[in-house]
């Protein structure tokens, strides 16, 4: 049997698009019957959005599995996107991402890191409980709730 290509993290770029597009609504179609509607992620355009924020994109070999997108804030590295494609959910990838957005935050020198989710979400919150991640607010948001989520890097800022 033949080993598996190495994987690793690269910086996408504009020619990622598609995929990263393609990669987001796969990623996020299992929730559209749970919330009666496509989560916001699925409607971005990705060409505008690599432009603005930066995008992590984790591969093997040539196949994108998993990607996260983040921006800097003054006082925390702001999570806008975390996205595994379905057939790699549950293998570790959204732990993993969120380890390389804590390594990102503190090459920054920023003390924390944020993102929102919809409360409907029980899993995803659930994984970023389990990685340190407190709720700091729900708010009503369309027809549901949206959590906002922190978490504090110590000996950073």
């Amino acid at each position: 049997m033949a080993a598996l290509p190495p994987t690793a993290f690269r910086r996408a770029t504009s020619s990622d698009a598609v995929a990263i597009r393609d990669l987001t609504r796969a990623a996020y179609a299992r929730w559209v019957p749970l919330i009666g509607r496509e989560p916001l992620p699925m409607r971005v355009d990705y060409d505008a959005a690599l432009l603005v924020h930066r995008f992590d994109v984790f591969q093997r070999g040539p196949d994108i599995l998993a990607l996260i997108e983040t921006a800097l804030r003054d006082d925390h590295l702001w999570i806008e996107n975390i996205a595994v494609r379905p057939d790699q959910q549950g293998h570790g990838l959204g732990r993993r991402l969120l380890a390389h957005a804590e390594a990102l935050a503190r090459e920054a020198r920023r003390p924390a890191l944020r993102l929102l989710t919809n409360a409907a979400f029980a899993s995803n919150i659930a994984l970023y409980e389990r990685s340190g991640y407190a709720v700091t607010e729900r708010a009503p948001f369309l027809d549901g709730v949206t959590v906002s989520m922190a978490k504090r890097l110590g000996g950073v800022g």
